[in-house]
């Protein structure tokens, strides 16, 4: 009993150190405050994959349409992966003379087995791209109207190779959303953390930015084409090794995306373990022992309250890791709610407890050995 109490104590050690560590880089990391007035030289390609996306594109393409940046300047092209709803209709109907519709079916053929069909309509459309400035989002999100306009002030001041910027959730109308939300914006917060502190970092496909000749330099997605996530940190990974000056976080409200929560546990679960699918993959092995000692923390708080159930002597000490757990994390979620306008969500920190141990379990455990599907196909 008390051998496995130590090494739980000492996972609960490194992962204090590591929120703290968080934390700092987190407070340290300074906010970029856009210019009022200030009009950018850069051509701009935004790149959106969409599968079956009919219902979430009209409010994407008119904050696309809203964007203050010069539409000379600005070109968006979604490539349509293989709907069967009217996604291919709602883009060509949308008047809009610089945003344009790619059909995947034109450079694939529906039968053909690809582990990754959003990397390769990526790639597809940076071809066919003419902006020098290659930004990312989902077909699902929203956005400011100086979201490109924020991203090419910071581009232009700091000339960096790949822009990692902020992702957030929004219309959380019930507890599981908010508890979704709250997992999302730690992992927003860590992400801006690691990397001022370069200390490894991480980014989201639905907010990043790249220049399309850097994508090339580093032979774009080719030796990742066939891990099925990857296209946003695999990339970033690719292009740090190349350039380890070259990679940012920027922290602004300007530039926040905002995307939607899943709807249904099952499809939670599909999400998560897609993103956990890639642990092993990354070649800065900083982010996978990082990744290790969360996973190996949060299974041994999960087996120590299994045991407390049959074994109440357990229960002290489940209860004070926990407590160390819970006041570590708020102390580092604070500052980062604050920038997101969330603060309000904290109030299900606690209860969400419940919830987020047993999910970082079985999510890591199966994103390492199991499959999933995603967007209507299985993955393995």
């Amino acid at each position: 009993m008390y051998f496995f109490v130590i090494i739980l104590i000492g996972l609960a050690l490194g992962y204090g150190v590591l929120m703290l560590w968080y934390t700092l880089g987190w407070k340290r990391l300074r906010k970029f405050s856009p210019a009022a007035q200030q009009t950018g030289h850069t051509k701009v390609t935004v790149i959106i994959p969409a599968r079956n996306e009919a219902a979430n594109l009209p409010s994407l393409l008119e904050a696309l349409h809203r964007q203050t940046y010069n539409p000379s300047l600005l070109e968006v092209i979604i490539i349509n992966d293989f709907s069967t709803d009217n996604t291919a209709a709602v883009i060509r109907n949308f008047p809009a003379n610089n945003i344009h519709l790619l059909e995947l079916s034109e450079y694939l053929d529906a039968e053909q087995r690809l582990n990754s069909f959003k990397k390769k309509a990526i790639e597809i459309a940076i071809s066919k791209a003419s902006g020098d400035l290659i930004v990312t989002t989902d077909a699902d999100c929203v956005m400011g109207p100086r979201w490109i306009e924020t991203m090419v002030q910071y581009y232009e001041l700091h000339q960096p190779k790949f822009i990692a910027a902020p992702v957030s959730f929004y219309k959380e109308h019930n507890f599981f959303k908010r508890l979704q939300s709250l997992d999302f914006m730690t992992m927003q917060g860590i992400t801006g953390a690691a990397a001022e502190l370069a200390s490894g970092t991480m980014c989201n496909g639905a907010n990043l930015a790249y220049q399309k000749q850097a994508f090339h330099e580093v032979g774009g997605f080719s030796g990742i084409d066939n891990i099925a996530s990857g296209d946003d940190m695999l990339l970033m990974y690719k292009i740090y090794s190349a350039y380890p000056e070259g990679v940012r976080y920027l922290k602004c409200e300007d530039a926040i995306v905002r995307t939607l929560a899943v709807d249904t546990f099952r499809d939670f679960m599909n999400q998560r373990i897609r993103w956990s699918s890639k642990a092993d993959k990354y070649e800065d092995k900083r982010l996978t022992w990082v990744l290790l000692l969360v996973y190996l923390f949060n299974a041994g708080m999960l087996a120590m309250a299994v045991m407390a159930l049959f074994i109440p002597v357990w229960w002290p000490w489940f209860l004070i890791i926990l407590l160390f757990k819970i006041t570590l994390e708020l102390y580092f979620l604070l500052p980062v709610a604050r920038f997101f306008n969330k603060t309000e969500l904290l109030l299900w920190f606690i209860p969400g407890q419940i919830f987020h141990i047993p999910y970082i379990v079985v999510a890591g455990w199966l994103g390492k050995f199991g499959s999933y599907q995603w967007k209507g196909r299985q993955v393995n």
